[in-house]
């Protein structure tokens, strides 16, 4: 005699759905949940221009957090808003070239609060 024979150790596992065995399952996979993101009203973006090396600038977004915010689709809109280049470091949002003002409006507008 087996070890588990008889116990629920010792069946195959099936699907939730129906039933079948998951070796013969067809079922398409369960769709994930989408993601629920802060509402930016509640978020505070700290904006700063940064010289970098060969006398480049660079307007940097702190303070908003990777897990509370889609940063690719803010980076993408920005960045077209804006012509400009950029990416996405940590929490920490960069575009391209001396932006700030225009930047800031453009977080403004979408409920942003926005420092510096």
């Amino acid at each position: 005699m087996r070890l588990f024979a008889g116990t629920p150790w010792d069946r195959p596992p099936t699907c939730e759905r129906c039933g079948k065995v998951l070796a013969e399952c067809r079922c398409p996979p369960a769709p994930s949940p989408p993601r629920e993101y802060l509402a930016p009203q509640k978020q505070t973006a700290r904006l700063a221009l940064e010289k970098r090396g060969g006398g480049r600038f660079v307007t940097v977004i702190h303070g908003l957090s990777a897990a509370d915010n889609d940063l690719a689709a803010l980076l993408a809109k920005l960045k077209a808003e804006q012509g400009a280049g950029g990416t996405v470091k940590d929490d920490t949002i960069e575009i391209q070239g001396k932006h700030l003002e225009r930047v800031r409006e453009a977080l403004l507008a979408i409920g942003y609060k926005v420092k510096g």
